[in-house]
C-alpha cells in the first residue's frame, strides 16, 4: 500500500470515527465544517483525498487536530515521528516554512519546556495526574525515553508523544549533549 493509500484509508477510519465519537449526522458535520455531504461520504470511504484546507475545515468541526484525523494509527501509548514523517504544511519560494512535528489531542493547561542533557545524565519522573500527555523534538544528540519501562532512541529531528500517567525518564546515554523543546498538556482540575 503506498503512502498515499495509507493516508487516505487513516483519514477515512479517523474522520468516521471522530463525526460518531461526537453524535454528529453526515448533515450536521457538512453544515459545522462547511464542506459537502458528498464530499465527507467519498472521504469516509476512501475514495477520495482531500485538501488541506478541507482536511482542516473537518479537523476544527470535529474539535481535533489535523494530526488527530491523520494519524495512521491510534492508541499507541507513545508514538514516535521521525523526521521524515513530519508533515510540511506550507512553504515559500524564498524557504519560509512550517512543519508540524507533531500533535495530540488534549484539553487544559500547557507548559513549554526547553531541555539540555549532558552526556550520562538523566531525569527520572514519577507518574503525572491521568490525563497528562508529553510532546518532544530533539534537536541535537539522541535521546533515550523511557516510559512504563518501555525504551525509545530519539536522534535529532525526531518527536514524541506519550501519555506521563506513567513513569518515565530521559537519559543521555551518548557522547554529545542532548537538546530537546518540551510540551505538556495537564489536564484540568475537575
Amino acid at each position: 500500500m503506498s503512502d498515499l493509500d495509507q493516508l487516505t484509508q487513516s483519514l477515512a477510519r479517523n474522520l468516521k470515527h471522530w463525526r460518531k465519537e461526537r453524535g454528529l449526522t453526515l448533515d450536521a458535520l457538512a453544515a459545522r465544517a462547511g464542506v459537502s455531504r458528498g464530499m465527507i461520504i467519498q472521504i469516509e470511504q476512501a475514495r477520495t483525498n482531500p485538501s488541506v484546507g478541507t482536511t482542516v475545515k473537518l479537523a476544527d468541526a470535529l474539535g481535533v487536530s489535523i494530526t488527530t484525523l491523520l494519524d495512521y494509527e491510534q492508541g499507541p501509548q507513545v508514538r514516535l515521528v521521525p523526521p521524515d514523517q513530519a508533515v510540511r504544511m506550507w512553504s515559500t519560494s524564498t524557504g519560509s516554512h512550517t512543519t508540524l512535528l507533531v500533535g495530540t489531542e488534549a484539553r487544559g493547561p500547557l507548559e513549554l519546556w526547553s531541555w539540555t542533557l549532558m552526556p550520562g545524565e538523566g531525569s527520572a519522573s514519577d507518574p503525572h495526574l491521568e490525563g497528562t500527555v508529553e510532546l518532544l523534538h530533539v534537536t541535537a544528540g539522541v535521546l533515550t525515553l523511557v516510559v512504563d519501562g518501555g525504551e525509545h532512541t530519539l536522534p535529532a529531528g525526531t518527536s514524541a508523544a506519550f501519555e506521563a500517567s506513567k513513569a518515565h525518564e530521559y537519559r543521555n546515554d551518548g557522547a554529545e549533549p542532548v537538546e530537546m523543546t518540551m510540551a505538556v498538556s495537564i489536564p484540568p482540575v475537575r
